[in-house]
């Protein structure tokens, strides 16, 4: 019963199937890859449908903050409550990466609606990092060496 609710679609990003065809994904990587579509789609990025997407890219240029990780978190879980009736989203945590690539993984914690098996999807985001201007000169950069 659960299947049927799922479904089967065009695999995202389109591609071509092994039959020469147009690739299909049916089943739990059908809601994995709707999930992908909704999150990397902007909202306004299309034409007859320009309130689908995800709000997240608004924050491209946001520092990389606890304030920055809660209105992420709260765009994800709104736009998939709203854009992905199949899944019940359980939980969505924002952390950064190890290093300072500027790179937040989005946890998207979920279960597809009519079954008992719980699903995670790590979403990688990227924002730019800002350029900050030092805050001491450096060594022969000083005003005294100038002298």
């Amino acid at each position: 019963m659960a299947e049927q609710f799922v479904g089967s679609g065009w695999a995202f990003p389109m591609r071509i199937g092994p039959t020469g065809g147009i690739a299909l994904v049916s089943g739990e990587r059908e809601v994995e890859e709707a999930i992908q579509l909704v999150m990397a789609t902007v909202p306004g990025e299309r034409p007859m449908r320009p309130e689908f997407g995800c709000a997240i890219h608004d924050m491209v240029f946001a520092p990389i903050n606890e304030e920055t990780a809660g209105r992420i978190q709260h765009e994800v879980y709104t736009s998939l409550d709203r854009w992905e009736p199949r899944i019940e989203v359980h939980e969505v945590e924002v952390t950064a990466g190890d290093d300072a690539t500027g790179v937040l993984y989005i946890d998207v914690r979920y279960s597809i609606r009519g079954t008992n098996n719980p699903r995670s999807l790590v979403f990688p985001f990227y924002v730019i990092p800002s350029h900050e201007e030092p805050d001491a000169p450096r060594a022969g950069n000083s005003p005294e060496s100038d002298r």
